[in-house]
């Protein structure tokens, strides 16, 4: 039993020095090339946007009245919901929808040089869908639609993150 003990000391350390080694790091707070941000609007994913920026910390948001203070515009040109019918049962009744969200937008300098010219970020989900149970089904397509909505808000910083330079 004393044996048992060094060894999986050993095994511990090893495993250790081994995951130090790789290369493995947590993600950081995205580093931006601007230091202020104007971004208009008041939609949930801008919303989330602008929560997503205040976590990262190192970006100040100017508001729309000081838009032309800003380093950097962020402009939301358009978010465009879709739903498909993916199947129908033999009665010709939905079966499964696929849900989609696309967002549209781009980043300026208040004098017009793009930073970021005009992108569009597309996200989706399939939906099984019963007649009976519509009323749940519109909450779970809210709850998907918020989803999409969270993860093109992080696309989106990402995507700011690798602008360079002004």
């Amino acid at each position: 039993m004393q044996q048992g003990l060094p060894r999986r000391g050993f095994l511990a350390l090893a495993a250790t020095l081994g995951l130090s080694a790789c290369g493995f790091e947590l993600r950081r707070a995205p580093d931006f090339a601007f230091k202020s941000l104007a971004l208009q609007g008041n939609s949930f994913f801008i919303n989330q946007v602008r929560r997503n920026l205040r976590a990262a910390g190192n970006v100040r948001l100017v508001p729309e009245a000081e838009r032309d203070t800003a380093d950097a515009i962020l402009e939301i040109l358009g978010e465009d919901r879709d739903r498909l019918v993916v199947s129908t049962n033999s009665s010709g009744l939905v079966r499964e929808l696929q849900l989609r969200l696309r967002v549209r937008f781009r980043l300026r300098t208040p004098g017009g040089k793009e930073l970021l010219p005009v992108s569009t970020v597309e996200q989706s989900r399939d939906l099984s869908f019963n007649e009976t149970n519509a009323l749940a089904k519109e909450g779970e397509t809210d709850l998907l639609y918020r989803d999409m909505q969270t993860d093109i808000a992080q696309q989106l910083m990402r995507r700011l993150a690798a602008v360079q330079s002004l």
